[in-house]
This record gives C-alpha cells, structure tokens and sequence, in this order.
C-alpha cells in the first residue's frame, strides 16, 4: 500500500494594502494548517515601494514555508477602474514571488474559491472564515485576508473545480509547461 506524499500549497489572496497567505499541506485527502498571515503595505508609500512590499513579504513566506505549489485569487473589482488596475499589479507582485521561485501557479476566482470551500458561490466572508476553520480544524476563525487565502489553498488542493494542473510541471522561462 503506498502511502500519498504531503503536498505544501501557498494560497494568496491579493490586495495592495493588505496581502493574505495561508499555508496548508495535503496528505492523500487530508488537509493540515501550516500557517497563515498578511503582509501590510504602507499607504503612505509610493506604488512602487508597496509593490516591493508584497514581493519581498511573500519571498519570505516562500522561503519559511517551502510551498511546492501556488494558488491565487482571480480578483474582480469593476466598480473603480484605477482599483482595478492597482489590484492587478498587486497580484502581478505576488505571482512574480512565486514564479521566482519556480513554482507553478494556479488562479481560481472569488466564486471558485468559495464553491470549493462552503459550497455556494456567494457566500459571506463569515461563512467562508468558519469554513476553513472547520475544514482545517482551526480553534478560532482566521481574520479575512488570512482566511480568503487559506480558502484558496483549499480550494487548490481540492482540484479548484477540476482544474488543479497535472503533478510534475515545471516553470520554464517564466511558462509552465
């Protein structure tokens, strides 16, 4: 009988003042935390520093953490389109971080993420906290930056709806392939 080896999956759930990750292992169909958090950019600073900022945080977690695979929120704002383009270069910032260590990334939207995680794709950021704190049988519900990119994970490790990318792929010049 062979035994499943422990997949470490990076979340992220993007945002140029706030950036969650969260950290999860799975293990055959065994999801365990391994940590989560939010890297704050400073407001104050130009767009460019903030940007830094979020690369650099996420590095850090890459390199404490040692995640294998990474999982980014799709993030649609269209009420704002200078929100829209800020939050784009956020998450360009943190798929840079994991392309720079060559680790493959996957995209799932808002409505994938929860879908996954609470089943509906409507859900209320609350329903989603106490979801990944009974799924990854957490004492307290994370806050929700750190809980939107755990989901994430989850959502990943759970297929992602079908779409979580064959094992084995290597990022090669920038492309998975």
């Amino acid at each position: 009988m062979s035994h499943a080896s422990p997949v470490r999956i990076l979340g992220i759930d993007p945002g140029l003042g706030v950036t969650g990750y969260g950290v999860v292992e799975k293990t055959g169909a065994t999801l365990v935390y391994v940590a989560s958090g939010r890297i704050v950019s400073n407001q104050a600073q130009a767009l460019s520093l903030r940007l830094s900022t979020i690369l650099e945080g996420l590095n850090e977690v890459i390199e404490s953490f040692q995640p294998v695979e990474v999982a980014v929120e799709k993030v649609f704002v269209n009420v704002n389109p200078q929100s829209t383009l800020l939050l784009g270069q956020a998450r360009g910032a943190a798929i840079c971080a994991a392309v720079l260590a060559r680790l493959p990334v996957s995209e799932y939207t808002a409505l994938q993420v929860k879908q996954a995680v609470v089943g509906q794709g409507h859900a209320r950021k609350e329903q989603v906290q106490e979801m990944v704190k009974r799924l990854l049988r957490l004492s307290a519900a994370p806050g929700t930056d750190a809980a939107d990119a755990l989901a994430c994970a989850i959502c990943h490790a759970h297929g992602g709806l079908g779409a979580m990318p064959a094992r084995g792929r290597r990022v090669r010049a920038g492309r998975i392939g």
